[in-house]
């Protein structure tokens, strides 16, 4: 099913069981290991492990209320998205990967903007929210130009989920960012 057309020929579809090893390779190439440091997003140096696993994956494809939009090219898959319908209104986002390599060719934007698209369309939210690592300043402000705020609020770091990799520090939170995406 094709969400909507993107930049490049590119297009967005909804994940499915099949798309799973894709998935889990993308993000933990975007966020930790090697490959990580082609790109910007690297957690490698605060986190060590994996970010994300067949078992997370599809937990998070099987629950109420939550898709992984995923951006393709070609055959290639470019970038992902958790999108997650949330009380009042909001949609949780998380997990956007983009291929090391392509990060900086704008398919991050590209990606957040479907994934506001179809927290629109198919969750009626009039709001997205995120949580990003304190320590990821240069994340923080790139959402930050996309529109969305700090709201002053701070969540724990689950210290002792291994499912989320072993943390090298710590002094870790999430910083909880939100973007109005309808009036």
């Amino acid at each position: 099913m094709t969400i909507e057309a993107g930049p490049h020929e590119l297009f967005t579809t909804l994940a499915n069981e099949r798309d799973i090893a894709g998935i889990v390779t993308l993000v933990n190439s975007a966020y930790r290991g090697t490959a990580s440091r082609r790109g910007w997003t690297s957690e490698e140096h605060l986190i060590e492990g994996q970010r994300t696993s067949p078992d997370s994956i599809l937990e998070l494809l099987q629950e109420q209320g939550s898709v992984i939009l995923l951006m393709r090219g070609q055959s290639a898959l470019n970038a992902c998205v958790h999108l997650r319908k949330a009380a009042n209104d909001t949609t949780y986002l998380g997990m956007l990967s983009v291929r090391p390599a392509m990060q900086g060719s704008l398919f991050g934007r590209a990606m957040l903007a479907s994934a506001e698209t179809y927290a629109r369309q198919h969750f009626a939210a009039r709001a997205v929210e995120m949580t990003v690592i304190n320590v990821r300043e240069e994340l923080i402000a790139w959402y930050e130009r996309r529109g969305y705020a700090r709201t002053g609020e701070l969540r724990p770091f689950p210290y002792g989920d291994t499912r989320l990799g072993t943390p090298t520090r710590d002094d870790l939170k999430f910083v909880v960012l939100t973007r109005t995406i309808a009036s």
